[in-house]
């Protein structure tokens, strides 16, 4: 019978999704009338978060499950396509809607290391990892681990990596949903990270990977039309074509010229006025080799029903996050664009206090938050803009070189700056709250899943029952998502900053023995072990010292650069140091057993089913 429903619902899935997708644009279609007949802007903001969430709930809820297979990895049922739209939501978290575009608008052609990296990394995804981790038959990405470097050792450092990367992933989530709830609820930063998480929970407890499956097509689709559709809107009001890649030019032509009139220093269009050539390429190295090894992201490929299928999931994702990725450059320069003509417009190219934009207080009086900063001081009222503006000697107005904005907030603010109506502003935040849940979803079950399959059932308990496991997996994804929001609340951060570091821990710790582990026979257990660990040990070491100016070997308060690389980069040192460590001790220990070498040449072979079935 469990069968039958799983065959019914994946067969009718073309036309359960055509009516969401025609559910959702009728309710984008109200928003939009209940804007023109003067309903009130909260309460279309308010009714956009309350049905997204509510629409996420409802398919957690129908997807609730108690089959082990079912609640890690979806029941190894989920069609190419699908899964690509789910991997892109799963991928597309608040660092690449809310965060990418922001970056991209403050640090101009420097922003595109994070698109090169993050597009480059799914290639190394289809040709060295997904297909073959699929063939193994993993829950988890610890569990492969295990197998390969001979059991709980290698499996409790690999746990430890996870950890450490996904935790520091989810908690970047949490805070961009929190800024996300904050201006659109209108409540408290402290308390708006409490309601992303109400979202969030409510999906992955009751039906693991399968609800989180089938709600992460569902927020594709609002995340993608929400980030396509302010974009297409000035594209279209700015040169009349609705390409924004196509007019992409102009808009850059446009910000040259806007940039020698209001006298900008640091070019648009100019190549390494932030990160350095180096930085910059060590940048792109460590969020594509990140994005290989993310657990969550891998965990993706163990749901498709064959292996074929998760080759073609690979290229379903990067489509499906190409429209997005392909977008964000023209987003951001639209949004500059717009921007700068505010002062390019003005008398004296200064921006006079009486013309400032509700936008910018709106967003700038947010509590706790610099979203918005003026002359020196939060934007939180006109008053207090003009006081800090004159003590500069700026009487009539101020310049645009006194204007900051965060990169977090410009994705969610582009259709103020761009005067669209407050319905499309409702949408965009709406596709941002979708995709940090999101991707939420997916680092809560990697953490969760890994600790209750691979510590509890495998290391701990390994007679547990299904229902014991599960009970386990959901008490353990509450703790993990509360101990985020907790972090998130202080503002550690941005956005970007803190997926950056995630990606270097996970290049760094688990790169490596993943991929020697598919394609080196030779890879010892000691030499997986000590690999993983030297690697992620010195990142970490790296990371710490760098952020926080703490030097473990000293114990000082000192900063640690090395050859001046920045933070963001620091899996730099780990992945090479891993790989010959794992090397050099590989060498110098006993060859694996005759039957593991066979083991990893079986794997690589394109045909045969699943190899690890028994044990789950």
């Amino acid at each position: 019978m469990a069968m039958t429903m799983k065959g019914d619902f994946t067969d009718n899935l073309g036309k359960i999704y055509s009516v969401y997708v025609g559910g959702f644009a009728g309710f984008v279609v109200l928003m939009a009338v209940l804007d023109q007949l003067g309903v009130p802007d909260r309460f279309i903001l308010w009714s956009y978060m309350a049905a997204t969430i509510a629409i996420y709930a409802f398919i957690g809820i129908m997807s609730r499950t108690a089959q082990v297979s079912e609640y890690y990895v979806a029941g190894r049922s989920v069609p190419a396509v699908y899964n690509g739209m789910a991997t892109g939501a799963d991928w597309m978290s608040g660092a690449s809607f809310v965060g990418m575009a922001g970056t991209l608008f403050v640090l101009g052609y420097d922003g595109l290391a994070f698109v090169l990296g993050w597009t480059g990394g799914y290639v190394l995804v289809a040709v060295l990892l997904a297909p073959y981790l699929r063939k193994f038959g993993a829950y988890t990405v610890p569990d492969f681990l295990g197998t390969r470097y001979g059991g709980n050792a290698a499996r409790l450092v690999g746990i430890i990596v996870l950890f450490a990367c996904s935790f520091t992933y989810i908690t970047a989530q949490v805070y961009a949903s929190g800024i996300i709830a904050s201006q659109f609820l209108g409540i408290d930063f402290e308390w708006a990270v409490f309601a992303g998480l109400a979202g969030i929970l409510v999906c992955s407890m009751l039906g693991g990977m399968k609800a989180v499956t089938w709600t992460q097509v569902a927020q594709y689709i609002v995340l993608i039309v929400a980030y396509l559709l302010p974009a297409i809107w000035m594209s279209t009001v700015q040169f009349g074509i609705p390409i924004p890649q196509l007019t992409y030019g102009g808009a850059l032509s446009q910000i040259a010229q806007y940039e020698q009139l209001l006298g900008v220093v640091k070019s648009h269009v100019v190549p390494f006025q932030n990160y350095s050539p180096m930085d910059y390429f060590f940048l792109i190295f460590c969020l594509m080799v990140g994005t290989a090894s993310l657990p969550h992201i891998l965990m993706r490929f163990f749901t498709t029903p064959t292996v074929r299928e998760a080759r073609k999931s690979v290229g379903w994702s990067l489509f499906f996050i190409f429209l997005l990725y392909f977008t964000a450059p023209a987003y951001a320069a639209f949004s500059k664009m717009n921007l700068m003509s505010l002062f390019a417009g003005a008398e004296g190219n200064l921006l006079a206090y009486s013309a400032i934009p509700q936008w910018m207080i709106n967003w700038g009086s947010i509590a706790g938050h610099q979203l918005v900063t003026i002359c020196g001081v939060k934007a939180e009222t006109v008053a207090a803009v003009q006081a800090a503006c004159e003590a500069k000697g700026f009487a009539a107005g101020f310049p645009y070189a006194e204007l900051r904005l965060n990169n977090d907030m410009i994705v969610l603010s582009t259709p103020s700056i761009a005067g669209m109506p407050i319905w499309v502003v409702g949408l965009v935040g709406a596709g941002g709250f979708a995709a940090a849940l999101s991707t939420a979803d997916g680092l809560l079950l990697a953490i969760a899943n890994a600790l209750s399959h691979d510590v509890y059932y495998k290391m701990v308990d390994p007679k547990a029952d299904a229902k014991r496991r599960l009970l386990v997996s959901k008490i353990l994804l509450v703790v993990v998502a509360l101990a985020a929001a907790f972090l998130a609340r202080t503002k550690p951060s941005d956005i970007l900053s803190m997926v950056s570091w995630a990606f270097s821990i996970a290049a760094a710790g688990l790169f490596a023995p993943l991929v020697l582990g598919v394609w080196w026979k030779r890879a010892t257990n000691m030499g997986g072990i000590a690999g993983m660990a030297a690697g992620f040990l010195v990142t970490m070491y790296y990371l710490i010292g760098n952020v926080y100016g703490f030097d473990f070997v000293k114990g000082t308060g000192d900063e640690i650069s090395w050859f001046g690389v920045q933070s963001i980069s620091s899996g730099i040192f780990g992945v090479p140091v891993a790989f010959v460590v794992t090397y050099v001790v590989s060498m110098l220990t006993p060859a694996p057993s005759a039957e593991m070498q066979d083991f990893v040449d079986r794997l690589r072979l394109p045909k045969g089913g699943t190899m690890m079935v028994a044990g789950h």
